[in-house]
C-alpha cells in the first residue's frame, strides 16, 4: 500500500490486507479487495506475451545496453499519485517504449532513445449514429497526425449516458499512422472490437494517445464522447 505521511496519514493507494485503498471525486475510501475473474481475452494475452517478449530481449541485450537504460531512467521521470517525481528501473523504461513502438507498428530498439517532444494529436469531436441502413461512427481531430507520431486509439463499448468514469472501459481498436487526416471513419475498426452500433441513447467514448515514433514516448491522451442517435 502506498502511503502519504502528514502527522497522520493523508492519502493512500492500493492494497493492504484484504482491502484496497483509493480516491474518487466524493474523497478517499477502502473498500473490499476483490479478485477479478481472467477471462483469458485476446487483449490480455497479448499484453502478457509482449511482456514476455521484451524480458527475453532485456536479457538477450549486451551489459553496456543494460547499463545505458538504466543510465536513462532520469530523462524519462513521471509523477506519482502523490504529485512526486518517479523514475523507471531500466528495465521498465525499456518495456514501456518499446511496447508503445510495437503497438503502433514501429521498429524495436535496443538503446535508449534522446528525449523528444511527441506531436499534440487532440480529438475534438465523436458523432455516433444507428440506424438500420448504415450506421456511422466519425472521429474528427484537430488537423492530421503529426509527422514522426502515431495514435493509439482506445474506445469503450456503448455504455450509460449519464456514465463518466470510464478509464477501465478502454480497448485500443486501431491505431493511425502519420499524416491521417480528419474526420476519421472508426466504424469498421470499432465494430471489429464490439460489434454493431445499435444501442441508441447510449454513449460511446474515444480515447487517442499520441506516440512519438522514434523513441516510443506517449503524449497527454485526448478523450472525447457522443451519444448514439438515429440518423435523419
Amino acid at each position: 500500500m502506498k502511503l502519504k505521511w502528514g502527522a497522520l496519514v493523508v492519502d493512500g493507494r492500493n492494497k493492504i490486507g484484504g482491502h484496497v485503498a483509493s480516491k474518487n471525486r466524493a474523497g478517499a475510501y477502502l473498500r473490499t479487495k476483490v479478485t477479478p475473474v481472467n477471462p483469458q481475452s485476446v487483449d490480455q494475452n497479448t499484453a502478457r506475451n509482449r511482456f514476455t517478449i521484451y524480458s527475453q530481449g532485456w536479457r538477450g541485450l549486451t551489459q553496456a545496453q543494460r547499463d545505458a537504460w538504466n543510465a536513462a531512467v532520469g530523462d524519462y521521470a513521471t509523477t506519482d499519485i502523490f504529485g512526486d517525481l518517479k523514475n523507471p528501473t531500466g528495465f521498465n523504461l525499456y518495456q514501456r517504449l518499446n511496447n508503445n513502438l510495437v503497438t503502433v507498428g514501429a521498429s524495436a530498439i535496443t538503446s535508449p532513445p534522446i528525449p523528444e517532444s511527441v506531436g499534440e494529436v487532440v480529438a475534438t469531436a465523436l458523432s455516433a449514429e444507428d440506424d438500420t441502413v448504415a450506421e456511422s461512427l466519425s472521429l474528427t481531430m484537430a488537423g492530421a497526425v503529426p509527422a514522426d507520431t502515431a495514435v493509439k486509439v482506445f474506445a469503450t463499448p456503448a455504455i450509460s449516458a449519464g456514465k463518466s468514469y470510464v478509464k477501465n472501459q478502454y480497448r485500443l481498436v486501431t491505431t493511425l499512422d502519420a499524416a491521417e487526416s480528419s474526420p476519421y471513419d472508426l466504424l469498421a475498426e470499432y465494430q471489429a472490437k464490439y460489434g454493431s452500433i445499435t444501442q441508441t441513447g447510449m454513449k460511446i467514448f474515444v480515447k487517442l494517445v499520441a506516440v512519438n515514433t522514434n523513441t516510443g514516448q506517449q503524449g497527454t491522451p485526448s478523450e472525447v464522447s457522443a451519444i448514439i442517435a438515429v440518423s435523419a
